[in-house]
């Protein structure tokens, strides 16, 4: 299967298929279908190769790719550095090729490890939009002011990556006036949408990430 069709480079979004607990095949259908250029850890190339999606690009050390049929319109990069994870490294080259817009699937689950450094790397990057799926939730870093129309009860969580100061939302029920969120310390879980419209969220420094949860 595959989903592509020209778009010139960098004009739309990306995808990142990593190597956490796979997602739904409907929602990973319905991503690419509007995320063009895929890349592929190459950890989880086995499995994109059994659901017969086509990778442009597989990124890591090629340890667990030994021995896998490769496709000829696959570009294959090997990087053995173990400064940085896999993930860093395709977030780093799409980067490179001039992409703003990168989603992520497979990235959640399996180890805990790998799911917290995963959504810690986003922290990294906070002037690219850099969009976390999985079956459950979507996170992505929150510019120093957003709005966006929700409904009512819709649930989020203002996650801090490590801290962020000056927050203050509106139309949530665990209301933040020009507060401090601080991971470990004091976090924004589990608020909720008061009323169907405008959610804004605003703080003054450090990085906020926001997650919506579906279940």
């Amino acid at each position: 299967m595959s989903s592509h069709h020209y778009v010139k480079e960098g004009q739309e979004p990306a995808l990142i298929i990593a190597n956490g607990e796979m997602c739904s095949y409907e929602l990973l259908v319905s991503i690419m279908e509007w995320c063009p250029f895929v890349v592929v850890l190459d950890g989880a190339y086995a499995r994109v190769v059994n659901l017969q999606i086509t990778a442009d690009v597989v990124i890591g050390d090629f340890d667990s790719i030994e021995g896998l049929p490769q496709n000829l319109t696959t570009q294959f990069i090997h990087i053995a550095d173990q400064e940085t994870t896999d993930l860093e490294k395709a977030l780093a080259f799409l980067i490179n090729k001039g992409y703003s817009d990168i989603n992520i699937v497979w990235a959640t689950g399996k180890r805990l490890d790998h799911t917290l450094n995963n959504f810690a790397i986003m922290g990294k990057y906070p002037g690219h939009k850099i969009v976390i799926y999985d079956d459950h939730s979507k996170a992505f870093v929150l510019p120093k002011s957003f709005s966006k129309i929700y409904n009512t009860g819709d649930k989020i969580s203002l996650i801090p990556i490590n801290q962020a100061d000056g927050i203050t939302t509106s139309n949530l029920m665990y209301k933040l006036e020009n507060e401090k969120l601080e991971y470990g310390n004091r976090s924004g879980t589990s608020n909720q949408v008061i009323a169907t419209g405008d959610v804004t969220i605003r703080y003054t420094s450090g990085v906020l990430a926001l997650i919506e949860s579906t279940d």
